[in-house]
């Protein structure tokens, strides 16, 4: 099983479907995986795969890392369209997760103000009150929210920790419509059970609960990469079209990424 994982605190350019020419920054370990969620689909593989034996990256780590990315970039280019929180798991669980957020807007102001800084989070952590102030200060605030049924939750992203879906569903209201929310659409099986959330039977509710968390936009996406669940399948450029269509009827601004 092939995996992707980030063996520093800044990695690329890389070009991401959803966001452009996005300098990574991954506030993990750089021996594995560290997150919240175990998703079946996660390109980094399964979290008993990946068990790190080294620390988070420092503070002051990333902040050096970062700065000297920047000005190699604004020397000899491509200038980021963005700077995105990734990388080998939940980047939110980082103890210094906001004052790291201050640091890279900073930084970003002083090396390229055009970029906009972007954070991929599953929004299990964002009852945090330092998180979710440190999320509501980005430009792009991504938070997964792949359906609003709480058991399919525990079959498809795995929460590890306390999960209350009723609880984050209240805190995406929170941010006053300042959230994307990302959401990704898959077919086939895991240990013998359907996973296939395309259909109307999770598609509608999802949609009444994005409704009420009125985010800015939606991002929708499927499968790209190897999966460490095997039997898992991508929906189909029709099936996201459809859900694009009925979010855009329902006044809500959103993108499908194939």
């Amino acid at each position: 099983m092939s995996t992707i994982l980030f063996d520093s605190p800044i990695f690329g350019p890389v070009h991401s479907r959803r966001l452009g020419v996005s300098l990574g920054i991954n506030l993990l370990p750089a021996d594995g995986k560290v997150c919240s969620f175990d998703c079946i689909y996660c390109e980094c593989g399964f979290n008993k795969d990946f068990r790190t034996k080294s620390k988070l990256p420092a503070r002051e780590e990333v902040r050096i890392a970062l700065e000297h990315k920047l000005k190699e970039m604004c020397s000899n280019g491509p200038a980021p369209d963005v700077l995105t929180f990734a990388g080998n798991g939940e980047p939110t669980l980082h103890p210094h997760f906001a004052e790291i957020i201050g640091d890279t807007l900073a930084l970003r102001d002083k090396y390229v103000p055009d970029a906009k800084v972007s954070v991929l989070s599953n929004a299990a952590h964002i009852n945090r009150p330092a998180v979710f102030e440190a999320l509501n200060r980005v430009d792009n605030n991504i938070l997964k929210l792949d359906t609003a049924n709480e058991g399919y939750i525990r079959l498809l992203n795995r929460p590890v920790a306390n999960y209350s879906l009723p609880e984050v569903i209240k805190h995406l209201k929170a941010f006053g419509g300042n959230c994307i929310i990302q959401t990704l659409f898959l077919k086939g099986t895991h240990n013998g059970k359907d996973v296939d959330n395309t259909s109307d039977a999770y598609v509608l509710p999802w949609i009444k609960t994005i409704k009420e968390i009125a985010p800015r936009q939606v991002m929708i996406y499927t499968i790209e990469r190897e999966t460490p669940g095997h039997d898992l399948r991508k929906a189909t450029r029709e099936e996201l079209d459809r859900i694009v269509s009925l979010l855009m009827r329902e006044g809500i601004y959103a993108t499908a990424s194939y």
